[in-house]
This record gives C-alpha cells, structure tokens and sequence, in this order.
C-alpha cells in the first residue's frame, strides 16, 4: 500500500490545530487550579539564586554582545542593570554550577573528585551532565588540577616537554587545595601561611562541549603575563580588561586584540613580601581571560579540558622558575646572536644588501647580522632564491664570515602550488604532496588551499611525521644551496589572506561555534584557516594556537640535521608554552611611532614570564618612515633588548643606523650604546646560561628585584638585565628629562662610575639626545670583554669585570663562557663557570667549573670597582693554585679617581679558567666615631663621607694622607729615631677641647731577637707615662742576623712597618691614615696580617677569635658584671695575633687610660685612648706558646700559688652566720667531696668594714682553726675603700687618715678626701634592703677613703691592718681583694660634683663604656682625684684609674706573706698587665646561665694570655638562682678551672654541692676525684707558668697551631699540652661534638686510644661524664684524691704515661712544700723529667733542693697503648739494682698497670722501669 501524500497547506492546518489544542488543555488546567499563567511559568523554570555581592565580584554570565533581561533569565542568571561601565548586568548566581558526589585522596599528595552538574539551564548547550576532577602536589610548589569528561576524551595539548616530566611531591595536597561541596569550588592556599591564592568559589563551573568557564578570586592587583597582546602597561588593568587568546596574524597596534603567541599564563605578586603565584592554563582553544576589581579573572575557552597548573613562590623569580620547570627552560642562544642585527622587508637586490652592510662597517657600527627577508626567494617561494636580484646569495654567507658576521634568511610555513619560473616544477610542493605533507580539509585528504605571499599555498601540517621529515628534507636541500647561519620563521600563526580556505569554510560548530571569544573579527577562521580543517593532533580547532608550536619543533630537528653540534638560531613569531627552549621571538609587526616604542618594554618583561628571553622589538619600527628623533631613542634602548634588531617594511626610507649620517648624532649614539652592549655581553650570555639552568629572566622588570616597594609595582617605562643593570630610556618625543624611579639601592652611573645619591625615588634624569639612563645596581660584579665591531672579533678580546660596591661594600657576579656556539655544552659539561664574590676588598674569582680551555688564550686584563673611598693601600693579585703565588701590584697597574671614587686595575693578565684572588686595602678608619655624625661634621674634619650598609662600619672615614709625615729620621744599631709632624694639610683633628701635639718623637727599639719597643710621645712636653715596671733586657739586640723582624718607616702618611723576616709578613703597618695625637685623644690604626685576633680584656666576648667586622671594645676598669660589649673589672691592653703562616706575635699597648679597640675586616686595628703616650712593646714569638713566655717574660712570671689553692673551693656572699659555714662544711666532708678551701664573703664583717668581725661570726676564728687543724684553708674578702662615719674608733680609718693614704683632691683645689660610698654602713642603722638601690646607698651607706696604694706608707698602712686581724682577730692562708676598680656606689664622690676640670669626666671623645652617658666617674671616683706615685710624682685619677687594681695587688701580696710566713695565695678583681705575678682572677659576677659555661673558657683562655693562668669563673653562677642540670655540668666544667670556686650571691639559694640530692653530690665528687688526681700534674704546669711562662689553661691552637680548625675553638681546652676537656655546656646534650687534633688520643676514663684523629667527633656525654683526653706522647703525674689536699699530697706520686705512635711519651713533675715562699727562687724544689724509649720509662732529677718532710714514694704506673702482645716482664731498676714486678696488662684497653709501691722508692731517685712481652 503505497503512502499518502500530505499538501503543504495540509501540514500546516494540522501543525495549527494541535497548538491550539495543547493551548485549550493548559488554558483550562489553569482555569481549574485557580492558579496565573506567569507564576506557574516561574515556578516550573529554573529560578536563580542571587547573591548580594560587590559588582567587583560579578562574573558576567553573558559574555556574548546582545545582552537583555530576557535572555538573562533564559540562562537561569541574576538582571541587575547598573550605571557604572563594563559591570556585568547578567551575573551568576549560586545555584549554577557542580557538586561534589564523591571524593577520594588515593594518596597524602593526589585529590580525586567527581562532580554532577546541578540542575540549572544551560549558556551555549551540550553541557556535560558528569565530571571528573584530578588534583596532584606535583611537586612542593606546583599544584596541577584537571577537570575533565571522564566519558570521552577531549582534546588535550600534546606538549613535547610537560609529557615528560616526573612528580617529585613533598608537601601533602591537603595543606595546598580544599575543595567545597555545593556548589563544588576549588580553594588553593599557600601551604606556609594558608593565605588563600586562587579562590573558584565566586562563579559556577561552567563545562559544555563547546564553552568552559572558571572563575577565580585572587589576593591582590599585581598581576602580570597573558599574552600575546599590546599591553599599554605591565600590571595589568583589572577594571573589567577582557584579553582574548588565539594566535593571529594581526598588527600590534594598542588594541585589545590577540597576537601571534597563546599563553594562558599569569603571575600575582601577593604583597610587599615578595610572595607571588603563577597560573596557567594548558588548554590551547580559542579563549579569553577577564580581570575585574574582585580583583579575580574568569577564563572562557570553547574546547579541550581545564588543566590548571599553580606555582608557588617567595618572590616573582621562583615563580616564574617554577613555570618553567614544567615547560622547558630556554634555550641559551649562540653568542654571536647576542649581537646587534639589521634587516629590511625588500631591499629589492643583493646589491642593496651589501652597499647597507658596507656603509655600516664603515662606521665602525658594532654589528653582527645581515637578514634577508622574503624579497631573496623567488617569487616568494620558501627553498628558492631569485636568481636575477639574488645572484650571487649563495656566497653571501663567505662575504659576511670575512668580517666576522653571520647571515639569517626567513621561512613561511605556505608553499605555493604554482610552478617556479619558466614553468620549472616548484619540487618543495611536489615532495610535499607525495608525502602527504599538507593540512588537510575536513574531510582529511584533500589539501587545504588558502593565499599567503607566493599566491596558492597549502599549509605544512607540522604535527604529521611525514610533514616533519619533508621539511627536514627541504630545509637541508636548502642550506646546500644557499648557505646561511640560522633561521627565522614567520606567519606562523597559522597566516592566510583568504578566509578560511580559497573555498570558504563550512557553516557548522567549529568554523562557527556558540561562543567565540574576543577575537579580531570575531570570526574564528579570519586571516587562517578553517577550523574544521584536520591535522594529526586533531581539528584546527583545537591545534590553531599549536601550529607555531608545531614548526617550532620540526624546525628543531631540520637545524639539527643542517648544523648538527652547532647551536645556531632560531626566531619565530607565533608560539607557545615551551617555544623558549628552542627558539626565540620578535613582538611582531610594530610601526615607527612613539606608541610602539614604550609597548615594547611590557611586551620583553613578559615574554621573560612565558620563558621566552630571546626578545626584543623591530626597532626604530617596521612600518612607516621612522624620524631621526624616534630611530636614535629606539637605538638606544634597542641595544638593550636581548634581540636587537633594527627591521623594517618595503616601501620606506632605510633606517639602518649609517643611513641617517656617518657623523649624525644617531651614529654616535648607536655606536656608543652598543659598544656598552658588546661590552656587556659576558654578562648578558651569563643571564641566558642562568636562564638556560635556573629559569632566572633576563630581561626582568623592576618589581622581580624590588618587590617590597610598591612604587616598582607599575614601573614599566624601565627594565633591568637581571639584578644588575637598570635601562631608562626615553620614550617620547622632545624630551630630554625622563622622569625615573630608582629603587632602594646604590646604583652608579654606567657612563660616568659615580655613584648616585639618590635611591627609593622618582628622579628627574637628564638625558639629553645621545643619552639614556645606564645604572648599575651596587653589589653587581659584570664581566665584560673589550668590544669590536662582532662577537668574532671580540670574543678574541680580553675579558674584564666592573664592581660596583654596596651599602656594605659587597658585590657578587658569575661568569658563563663556552665556545659560544655548540650544542649543550651545559649539559656536557664543555664550559667555564665563574662565581665572583667581594667582601671588605677582597675579590674571589672562584672557578666552579672548567670544563672548556678558549682558543683565544683569554686573559681578564682590567678590573675596575666603583664606590672605593679612599685610595688603597696596595692591591695584591694570589692565583689560588698548589702554590697560591702572591704579586703585589705595582702603581703603574693601578689608577684611582678620588673624585668620582673609582678604581680601575689593569695589565692584570689572569688567565680565563683560573682562580684568583684579588684584594685591595682600603680601610675604612673612623674618623668620627662619635655618635652624632653627619656629612657637615665629618667633611669639617677633613674626612671623607661615604655611608655604608654594612653593620658597624664608619661612615666618616679619613681620606689616605691624613696623620704624619717624616721630618727627620735617624737608624742605629739598636733602633731608629723619627721626628715627624702633623700634615697642616687637614687644621686640626676636629676636638678642639683637646688640643693637637704637632710634633712627635718615634723611638724604636731592638730589645732582643725577638721583642721590640716604639715608643711616640711629646719630646717638648712631659706627658704621663704609666708606672708599672717591665723587664726589658739590659741591652739591646744590635746583631740585625739575629732579630726576627726588620722595621720599615713610611713617610706619607707616617707609619711604622714590622715584618717579620722569615716569611715577609706584615705583621704590624700603621702606615694608614687617620693617626691622631692631641691632648685627651690619641688615634692610631694599624694594619694585620690575618683575622685570627685573640685577647683585649676585660670583656665578656662571645668567642675566644675576635670578630673583624667593626666591632668595637671599651677597656676601663668597673664594677660592671660581664655582659656583651661592657667593660669589666681589668684592663688589658694586649693581644695575640696569627698569621696565615701560623706564626704568631703579640702587642702590648703599656697605656692606662680609658680606651677603645675597633676591628677592621680589612684586617686592622685602631686604638683610642684618651691619655699618656703611646707605648708599644711586640714579641715576635714565632709560636702561640712563645708568645706568652716572651710577653710574660716582659711583665713578669705569674706568681706559683700554693698547692692548697689548687683544691676546690667554696664561698657565698650571703652565709647568716658562721653556723652555715660549720654545717656546709660537716655536710661536704659527711659527702666525701674534696673540698680544700672555705672562704668569707663581706657577711663576716661588721657593716661591712675592713678588719670588723660581726657578731653572727663571733665563732669563725675558731671554726677556722678547727678546719685549719683538718687540713683546710680559709680565705677573706677585703675591699679597699674604709669608712670614714664611725662614732666608736675605726683603726684602720684613723691610722690610714693620719698617714695620708687615702686619694685626695688636688692640693690646688682643696685638701679634703674624695669620699665615695661602697658597702660599710653608717653606725646604729637598720638596712631595709626592699628599698631601692640607689635610695639604700643615700640612706645607709657611710662615706668611704679609698687608699692610694701608689704611695710607699699606703702599703705599711695595709699590711699593718692585715697582720692586726691575722694576729689579733682570725687566723687565715688567703685573700681575696675586690671592688678594687674602684668600686664606688656614688658617681665621682658623695654629692655628685667633682672638683675641677669637668672635661675629664666628659672628655671629648667618650669611649664605647657601660653608661658612657653618665661620665668616667660613673660608679667610681671622680677623674681629677689626685693619685701620688711611689716616686712623688703626683698624677690624675683619669691617667691611673686603670691601675688601682693593680697597685692594690703587690702590697696584699707582700702582706700576706709576710703575715701567715707562707705563699697563699692572692685572688685579686682588677687587674693590668703583670697583677698575675701577685695574684689569681676570677671572672667576676657571672649570671647562672648556660651561655656563662663557654664564656668562662673563653675568659680563661684570654687571661692565660694577659699572664694569669690563676683563673676561673663563678661555678653554677654568682646572681640569679642555678638550675641543677646546668650547675652539674659547670661544676664538672669547674672541675677543670685552675682556680675552682663555686659562689653565689646573696637573695639564691644555695648551689654548693651537697645543697642538691645524693646524685648531684656524687657526679660532683667524682669529678673532683678527678681533678684532685691529676693536682700534680696542674701544679706541675703552674710551675712551668710560673717560671718559663708557659699556659695552663691552654686553647688547642697553642699546640696544634698548623691546624687551622683549632684556631677557631673555644669550647674545648687543655691542661698543658696533654689533658683535653670537651665539656657538655648546653642544655639537655647527651653528646658533645668535638674536635681531636692530628694526634694519638686516650680516653682518660677508659685509657683506650680513641683511633680519630684530625676530625670532628660526637662524644657520648651522659649527665655524670665529662669527656677527658690524653694526649699520646706525653707523662703525667698523679696522686690518689683525698678529701682535700693536705692528704692527698702525702700519697705515692703515680705516672699516667700515654704513649704516642713511636711509642715513646715524656713528661716532668714539679715538686715543693705546697706553701712555702719564692721556693723555686731559693731551690726548695724538685724537678724530674720523664721519658719512655722502647719500652722503657725513665727518670731524671733534674733539680732536688727538697726537704726529707716533702719526698714522695712511687706509687702505681699505669701505661696507655703498650699494644695487645702479652707484658710478662717488668723490671724496676733503682741504683743499678733490678726488683722484678708483676705486670697487669689489659689486652682489651691495652693499658700496663705496674704497682711500685711495695718496693718504697722515692722519686727523687733515678730509675727506670722496663717491659717486655712474650715474644
């Protein structure tokens, strides 16, 4: 049955009749319900949930043109019409979008989603109902998430590079990304402070087929990068700026439109604190990108998927690392294209071409390539040259190699179809069709034909292998022909004059899909092809922005194939992510206009984001005629783009550089700028290597540098290459003031190398035509290469480096050098990598890697540093080798400009690939060490302002000759005398209150061999010389063979010189500037030749080798506690210096006025002191120990103190009463702890008076005798000052007062005491001690005399008082002597006035002191109090302060001994040099803290050096309260201090040993065990301080001084040469890490050889252990501990014999009485020496003055390393008499234990002890 027909009109009346009736039926329901038609019309459609938000925050839900209510609501989104332009009327509401149905995380770094589209209507249709989500941490500070069709796949970019990459997560995803429910949102966080970055939550998800949108809030404004546009500016405008994305054949021109590349990239910079984001988007479709005030950015792209990837950095450089990491990092181009380049469209011949590169070479115009455009080919014709115009091209490439030039041709991707003239077949196309070659329709075979330059073409499809291997084919067939040095691509994108194809494009959704982004023409196929043409990655659709891409890569392999090892170049216009790494790119089509010239600068910086460095502008323009004006400001800042080519369009003028004029300014400007760019060139090739490794930009804008000031933020109009070099170049038309900004820092003009003054402001520069601002940033270190006119020429040039010094007078800088055109010669490792560094004048050119040798012999030959103050000293070159080979050079090498503050070395001839290191000597000596300097201060002294950032360094610096000069000079066998004067050049040192001494006298002299004495003081005028005596040889050394040293006289300024002989060093030169001799300010600065400074007291410093870097110390005797940079108790003006030789010197400064020591980095010293003359003694040692001898050897042998004071001790400043002492000391002897010494602090006194026993003591003296009887020995504190209030008599005030020995006022002035107030109070007072300090004092405290210990009757009056409370109060064996600064409780005297001069309490230039503020009187006598020396002189306080301590010692001493008839012992608080002949120190009122523990080492060591080996701190600590882990292991650490004390202070607890638990007692014990068992051995070093002067107390150096890792140890000691202590002194250490030197060592606990040596080691050290070490090759006597001395002295002397490598050791003892006075003096001694050869022990009496009561027996020898071979036999031969004796030898320890006792032989008999094994 056949079918009926229906007529058309029939169609139409049944279509009508059923509308009408569905429309009855709703009618009715309607009717029924009761309900209206609208509303159940709303009710039944999607209704938008619309949030209340700031318009910045709405994301337009119509992008499209054609916006209405209506269609508003079609789309289910919010109508809100506003006034302001660009908001969006349609926004999203909340109820769009996606949820969350499920959601896993398969591992800590990977988040898993999928999401359902919530029901809502759809923007485009084909809305995608199920999606997947995939987040990955890729890495630490890469985030990647995906949302995708998990149903069909999509198209995705096929990237060469991100393919390949591998995850290396390490920060779980959760700390980064959180993902929302409903509707579904993505947070991103910055992990370390959780700062949301990218925030999706403020607009749906939108995923149809053919539209995907996100939106995402971000954090701040700064936002940089998307591209390729015209931005008119580097920040971006987030006021509503919509920028499409979609690679075009398009002008740039200022419009909003999109260009040549596709990069989906932006970075955010957070805030001030650098911190900056960066997101991309892989997804190459047709897009756009929104920013608006949110600030946010919304993408909509109309295919593939959403492939996000988020960077995280601290600053804007990482981010744009870590984008490239996942793209590709840039290629480094070939040297030769770094330089400057010219090319036109149609010069019409090769005749033209030439007669352009001629006229440019004979200008002498730097210039490295010649171009030809298309106009070469033949008919434009890609592989063909034109035959008629272009003869001669293929000998073009040889005619530019002759002069060192290259040559670059182009190629387009279209090849035409017609055939080639003369009807010949164009075989490119033919080749290409029968491969298939060609992108094709949309049917996938027939070849899409378009129009481009030649005509017909088709289109290479460069994602086909087969297209790839064609034009690999073609390319090489080429080169063969027309030889050529590289390759630029153009029309790329992909280019068509026709629309689509040359039959048009298909109406469907790719040639016209729902959404088309803000393209040009909003026509997805204009000017390319058509969208649903087909390639091998997919639809042109998809891959239209990859087509550049795509070439790029076939490109790749056709220049690999062609040059092979060669890098050679290549340029392209269109591209993409990852371009970089092959590739570079000019920014397209520009015109001769003042527009396109400031637009290229944002176009460079973020081409630098997209990794693409290789950048640069056609400069002067490519289309229209470009001025004069325009070409020479374009020229100039054209020959800082990376690329630098000038290129422009047929049809105008030429605008190559010569053709304005061989003589015009443009020339001349040209030339000069590019001569600074070929200059620069090392440094730019590094900024590629640095690209090239580290994704470093290169071209990089202000705000990657100076990201903390905002100002940078928008600087657009200036560019930096890298950190360093600053362009500001002027960009309109008239103008020759630019306003500029400089960022904070030093910058230096380049043209003229001075220094700017101006920093962190806009400036107004000049720069007038041929000009344009060239700054270099301080701190940059560029290499350079002397130019020529191409890379070829200069390359042969010597290299150099410009230095431009920082705030703090620094610089850095690195050099890449290969032979600059191979193929990874990174990656093989072909190059020569420098990294340069200055700091304090000294340059390290440090070679890093060397991996390439120039043919060319390269030398760096001139080196020149900008921001020098003054002109140096010497310049000196070492090439750091095996030899490491010196050379000073000479003036003629040199040349400083002292105006423009640069110098410049040259003839340096350092050979490339070495490493050298080159130091200048400039110190910066402070010429205003006031606090108040300014510029007009320093300048009106004369000095040189030059402010720097360095910390401590002086911004007033004297200027080279400032000082003396030789008037006169006169050299003698035994010394030289010099006369010299003050330079009159500079008026006066700038104090007027001290007046300037003009003329000096110098006398030098030549003690001995190896001590010398200069000596500069006023020969006019008798000056105050400090009265302590030294013991200088009798005559002097005038055999100049013998002596160590040769003093040199520089003249201008002034200087002496003494080197020392052996070794040539320098080891003082105070020939620098800046020495000053007036009344109450002497300067004098010298030169030294290491860092390694040791000594300067008395301060607490933080490390035993002193800081360099501008560190100032006060030396001025006070009572100040010890704390960073106070002065204490002494003064000690003397240090130890090494030299890099490891010899050593020591200098005394015998001057007792207040004075300062500043270190210099350079390094140097400068003293300060404010009185007497300047006194200089040096020993030359040559060794640290020889130091020591020789310096105390001067000022005297330190005193040996009795045996008992060896003993531990106790003493608190604040026993009640003489019961606690009792108990204390039942309670240590219940414990067993040794314990030889109990002390009295002023509690025992009455009201704290001298020689007053108080009534809550009335039992002492006989609990000391009681002690005394057991074996023990007390000690009492005396201080100085005596009341002068007492109602009842006071002898000591009343005999002192009537034999005149208390300090007065001068006679002058008035007779009376200076009365101070110290600890005696008034009578009948009661102490309320909650008051005030400074309120107790006025109330309580009586008036005190201070006796004048100087004076002959001083000291009888002294020792009179003692013996009176020694005979007639209690008895005692020591004194302990303190506030003897003096110590006063008043400032100057009661009242506060001082009598007379008031410049000596506020002297013109106040040291560095604690409370300098308040005067040199503060918390001591005034300075005018009148002082009387022992020869009558009468001197000021000011002159002597310094010496109180030290004349209070001798006379204490000279009583002690000869009240008690026995040594004793002295412990004195201040202290000068050669107190330690008389008395011991201890290290003052220390804090119980655990920094205390170190610095107590420190201390010791240094006043080992000041000739006090009787030292020791506080243990556990005088103030605060001790915490009992840190008071056990300072008393382990003070178990090992020669002078052991534990003290506190009054208002703590107790912290005595048996004051804590049984444990602490015991750990307490044992280490006292210790200590007492090797008292021989401690007493034994005393004497040989006492008469060789050596240390006790020794730091590592002394012994291991060729080992410079001991140099700088201060947390380790020895005893001697042999006993190493590594105490734990840090809170909760169970392990020690130390360091044993190049020696055998035995574990002192187990007597085992550690078996390391040389190395850092960790030492198990549990809370009951301190770690001990023998030293191998050394003997040390011991004796079995008793609870104190008195017993343990009468045990058999035993032999610790430690044997070393040769198995042999040596050692001595030092035997007396204990007690007995100057026995070594009256030979009351013995002295044995000890030594082991083969097996066998040894004795020799080298000395025996000792009484029969004092011999001692040999007891137990115990031998360390006697090996694991069986000893079966040891003989004891005692006066040729052999006694058998039983051996116990421990295989496992390998220790030999031989028990003599039996046989009683004293060791003051010669014997010897042999062993022998079973073999």
């Amino acid at each position: 049955m056949g079918k009926k027909h229906f007529s058309r009109l029939e169609v139409i009346l049944m279509v009508l009749f059923v509308l009408m009736t569905v429309i009855s039926i709703t009618f009715i329901v309607l009717f029924a319900t009761g309900e209206s038609g609208v509303k159940e019309e709303i009710t039944d459609t999607f209704v938008p949930t619309c949030p209340s938000i700031p318009l910045g925050e709405r994301v337009d839900c119509f992008p499209e043109s054609g916006a209405s209510e209506e269609k508003c609501q079609e789309r289910g989104c919010c109508w809100s019409p506003r006034d302001e332009s660009n908001v969006p009327w349609c926004f999203f509401p909340t109820n769009h979008g996606y949820t969350v149905e499920s959601q896993e995380t398969s591992d800590a770094y990977v988040m898993k989603a999928k999401l359902t589209r919530m029901e809502s209507p759809s923007l485009f249709g084909g809305h995608i109902k199920e999606l997947a989500l995939n987040a990955e941490m890729q890495t630490n500070n890469r985030l990647r998430f995906k949302i995708y069709d998990p149903n069909k796949n999509r198209f995705e970019v096929p990237h060469e590079y991100v393919s390949n990459l591998n995850n290396n997560p390490s920060s779980p995803i959760n700390n980064t990304l959180q993902i929302t429910q409903k509707p579904f949102g993505l947070i991103v966080r910055r992990k370390e402070n959780q700062k949301v970055v990218f925030d999706t939550r403020m607009a749906p998800l939108v995923f149809e087929d053919q539209y995907l949108q996100l939106s995402a809030k971000l954090p701040s404004h700064n936002i940089y990068g998307l591209g390729e546009h015209v931005h008119r500016q580097y920040r971006h405008d987030t006021n509503w700026k919509t920028w499409p994305i979609f690679t075009r054949d398009a002008f740039p021109n200022g419009g909003t439109h999109n260009l040549y590349g596709h990069y989906p990239f932006f970075l955010c910079l957070e805030d001030e604190s650098g911190k900056s984001f960066g997101v991309f988007l892989m997804n190459s479709n047709a897009m756009d990108v929104t920013l608006q005030p949110a600030p946010a950015v919304t993408y909509r792209t109309i295919g593939g998927v959403l492939d996000f990837y988020i960077f995280f950095g601290d600053t804007p450089e990482q981010v744009v690392y870590e984008f490239l990491e996942l793209i590709g990092r840039p290629v480094i181009p070939a040297y030769w294209s770094l330089g400057f380049q010219l090319s036109r469209w149609n010069y019409g011949n090769l005749s033209t071409v030439k007669e352009t590169v001629e006229r440019n070479r004979a200008v002498d115009l730097p210039y490295d390539i010649q171009y030809t455009d298309i106009d070469y080919m033949e008919d434009k014709k890609d592989f063909t040259y034109d035959k008629v115009n272009f003869t001669e091209l293929p000998q073009f490439a040889d005619y530019l190699h002759e002069k060192g030039q290259r040559y670059i041709l182009i190629l387009d991707p279209a090849i035409a179809t017609s055939k080639r003239v003369g009807n010949a077949p164009y075989e490119p196309y033919d080749r290409g069709t029968a491969k298939n070659a060609w992108v094709t329709e949309s049917d996938g075979k027939t070849p899409l034909v378009g129009e481009v330059w030649p005509g017909e073409t088709v289109f290479p499809d460069y994602t086909n292998p087969n297209c790839i291997a064609w034009w690999v084919d073609e390319y090489e067939r080429f080169y063969k022909e027309v030889k050529h040095d590289a390759l630029w691509i153009d029309m790329n994108e992909v280019a068509n004059f026709k629309q689509g194809s040359s039959k048009g494009c298909a109406e469907n959704n790719l040639n016209y899909p729902p959404y088309i982004p803000k393209i040009l023409d909003n026509l997805m196929y204009s000017k390319t092809l058509c969208m649903d043409a087909k390639q091998s990655w997919g639809s042109h659709y998809d891959v239209h922005s990859l087509y550049g891409y795509s070439m790029v890569l076939a490109t790749e392999k056709a220049l690999q194939r062609v040059f092979g090892e060669n890098r050679t170049l290549m340029l392209t216009r269109s591209s993409f992510p990852g371009v970089g790494k092959y590739s570079g790119h000019w920014l397209g089509d520009n015109a001769a206009n003042w527009n396109d010239i400031k637009w290229a600068i944002p176009g460079m910086l973020e081409f630098g984001l997209f990794g693409v460095p290789y950048i640069g502008a056609d400069i002067c323009g490519f289309f229209d005629d470009s001025p004069e004006e325009l070409c020479r400001r374009w020229m100039q800042v054209g020959a800082f783009y990376p690329f630098s080519r000038n290129h422009n369009a047929e049809g105008y003028k030429p605008q190559d550089p010569a053709s304005y004029g061989a003589d015009s300014p443009l020339v001349r400007s040209s030339k000069h700028y590019l001569t600074i760019r070929y200059t620069l060139l090392p440094y730019l090739y590094t900024l590629f290597y640095k690209a090239h490794t580290t994704g470093e930009t290169v071209v990089r804008p202000v705000m990657h540098e100076f990201y903390s000031d905002s100002e940078t933020w928008t600087v657009d109009r200036q560019f930096l290459w890298g950190k360093y070099l600053l362009i500001t170049p002027v960009l309109d038309p008239g103008v020759e003031k630019v306003w500029a900004y400089l960022p904070d820092a030093l910058w230096y003009d380049y043209d003229t190398m001075e220094k700017v003054t101006d920093r962190k402001k806009h400036v107004e520069m000049n720069l007038p035509a041929e000009r344009l601002g060239l700054h270099i940033r301080g701190g940059a270190i560029l290499p350079t290469q002397k130019p020529n006119v191409t890379t070829t020429y200069s390359r042969h040039n010597p290299m150099g480096l410009i230095i431009a010094l920082d705030d703090y007078g620094s610089a850095a800088g690195e050099l890449f050098w290969d032979d600059g055109e191979s193929r990874d010669t990174v990656k093989n490792g072909n190059y020569i990598h420098y990294k340069f560094s200055v700091t304090q004048g000294i340059l390290t050119m440090q070679v890093t890697h060397a991996g390439y040798s120039d043919p060319n012999n390269l030398k760096f030959d001139n080196i020149v540093i900008l921001g020098v103050p003054i002109s140096p000293m010497s310049v000196s070159v070492t090439h750091v080798d095996a030899e490491n080979t010196t050379t000073t050079l000479t003036n003629s090498s040199i040349d400083f400009d002292g105006v423009k503050k640069v110098l410049s070395l040259h003839d340096l001839d350092l050979t490339l690939g070495k490493t050298y290191v080159v130091e200048w000597k400039v110190m910066r000596i402070n010429c205003y060490p006031e606090e108040d300097e300014d510029q007009a201060k320093c300048e009106a002294r004369g000095c040189v302002w030059d402010p720097v950032a360095t910390e401590g360094a002086p911004s007033c610096i004297y200027p080279e000759d400032y000082g003396y000069t030789v008037t006169g000079l006169t050299e003698n066998m035994d010394g030289i005398i010099v006369d010299i004067i003050w330079n009159k050049k500079y008026r006066n040192s700038g104090r007027p209150e001290s007046p300037d001494i003009d003329k000096l006298r110098v006398d030098i002299k030549y003690h001995s061999s190896d001590m010398l004495q200069f000596k500069i003081f006023d020969l006019e005028n008798n000056r105050y010389e400090v009265p302590v005596g030294l013991s200088v040889p009798a005559t002097p050394e005038t055999d100049e063979g013998k002596r160590l040293y040769k003093v040199v006289i520089a003249n201008n300024p002034f200087g002496i010189k003494v080197i020392r002989k052996r070794t040539g060093t320098i080891i003082w030169d105070s020939s620098v500037p800046g020495f000053t001799f007036s009344d109450m300010f002497i300067q004098v600065s010298t030169k030294l030749p290491s860092q390694f400074v040791y000594g300067f007291g008395e301060t607490e410093h933080p490390t035993y080798k002193h800081n360099l870097n501008y560190h100032t110390w006060g030396m001025f005797a006070k009572d100040q506690p010890p704390g960073y940079k106070m002065n204490c108790y002494g003064v000690h003006p003397f240090y130890m210096g090494l030299e890099n030789t490891a010899d050593a010197h020591g200098v005394l400064l015998l001057n007792s006025n207040a004075m300062d020591v500043t270190f210099l980095p350079d390094p140097g010293l400068t003293y300060r002191t404010l009185g007497g003359i300047l006194d200089f003694y040096m020993v030359l040692g040559p060794t640290p120990e020889m130091v020591v001898q020789e310096y105390t050897q001067l000022i005297g042998r330190p005193v040996l103190p009795a045996y008992w004071s060896l003993g531990f001790q106790l003493c608190r400043y604040g026993y009640e009463n003489d019961t606690e002492i009792e108990h204390l000391y039942k309670d240590m002897r219940a414990a067993g702890i040794p314990y030889d010494v109990q002390y009295a602090d002023i509690d025992y006194m009455e009201r704290q008076l001298d020689f007053v026993l108080d009534q809550d003591f009335k039992g002492l003296p006989a609990l000391v005798d009681s002690m005394r009887k057991e074996g023990m020995r007390f000690i009492f504190i005396l201080d100085p000052a005596i009341s002068g209030n007492e109602t009842d008599p006071y002898p000591a005030f009343e005999r002192g007062k009537e034999a005149d020995v208390f300090i007065k006022w001068p006679q002058t002035i008035s007779d009376g005491i200076v009365w101070g107030k110290v600890w005696p109070d008034y009578p009948n007072v009661t102490v309320d001690e909650n008051l005030d300090w400074d309120i107790q004092v006025e109330l309580y405290r009586s008036y005190t005399a201070f006796p004048d210990f100087f004076r002959p009757q001083t000291a009888d009056w002294w020792h009179k008082e003692i013996k009176d409370f020694y005979e007639k109060t209690m008895k005692f064996d020591g004194i302990w002597i303190d506030m003897n600064e003096p110590a006063s409780f008043v400032h100057g005297t009661v009242g506060g006035k001082c009598l007379g001069d008031p410049k000596l309490e506020n002297p013109p230039y106040m040291p560095p002191l604690e409370s300098k503020q308040l005067g040199l009187n503060h918390k001591t006598l005034c300075m005018n109090s009148e002082q009387i020396l022992s020869d009558g002189k009468r001197v000021r306080h000011y002159d002597v302060h310094n010496l109180y301590g030290w004349s209070h010692t001798k006379p204490t001493y000279d009583a002690l001994l000869n009240v008690t008839g026995k040594r004793g012992i002295v412990v004195t608080r201040s202290t000068y040099p050669s107190s330690g002949k008389w008395a011991g120190h201890w290290l003052g009122d220390n804090n119980a803290s655990w920094d205390q523990l170190y610095k107590s080492i420190i201390g010791m060591m240094e006043f080992s050096l000041f000739g006090i080996p009787y030292t020791g701190a506080d243990i556990c600590g005088f103030f605060n309260k001790a915490e009992r882990e840190m008071c056990l292991r300072w008393s382990q650490l003070g178990a090992f201090y020669p002078y052991s004390r534990n003290h506190n202070g009054k208002g703590n607890p107790r912290q005595d040993p048996v004051s804590w638990d049984p444990e602490f007692a015991s750990v307490t014990r044992d280490v006292l065990n210790i200590r007492y068992t090797l008292l021989p051995y401690l007493y034994t070093l005393m004497y040989e301080a006492h008469t060789l002067g050596n240390t006790v107390i020794r730091p590592l150096l002394h012994e291991f001084v060729n080992d410079k890792t001991t140099w700088e140890i201060y947390k380790q000691f020895l005893w001697g040469p042999a006993l190493l202590i590594s105490p734990a002194l840090d809170q909760g250490v169970t392990t020690v890490n130390g360091y044993l030197p190049n020696d055998r060592w035995y574990d002192f606990h187990t007597a085992k050889d550690v078996g390391v040596r040389g190395k850092m080691v960790d030492m198990p050290t549990p809370l009951d252990h301190i770690n001990l070490h023998v030293r191998g090759g050394y003997i040390l006597p011991w004796q079995k501990p008793e609870n104190n001395t008195y017993y343990s002295r009468q045990n058999p002397l035993g032999l610790i014999v430690a044997l070393n490598d040769r198995g042999t050791a040596k050692g001595s003892f030092f035997w007396d009485d204990g007690e007995g006075i100057d026995t070594v003096e009256n030979d009351r001694y013995l002295l044995i020496s000890f030594s082991v050869q083969s097996n066998n022990l040894t004795s020799q009496v080298d000395h025996n003055g000792l009484a029969d009561a004092n011999r001692l027996k040999l007891g137990v020898v115990r031998i360390w390393g006697v090996g694991s071979t069986e000893i079966t036999e040891v003989i004891l031969t005692l006066s040729n008499v052999a006694h058998p004796l039983t051996p116990q030898h421990n295989l496992d320890s390998q220790e030999l234990i031989i028990d003599t006792t039996a046989k009683g032989v004293y060791v003051d008999q010669p014997f010897s002890i042999t062993w022998k094994t079973k073999v």
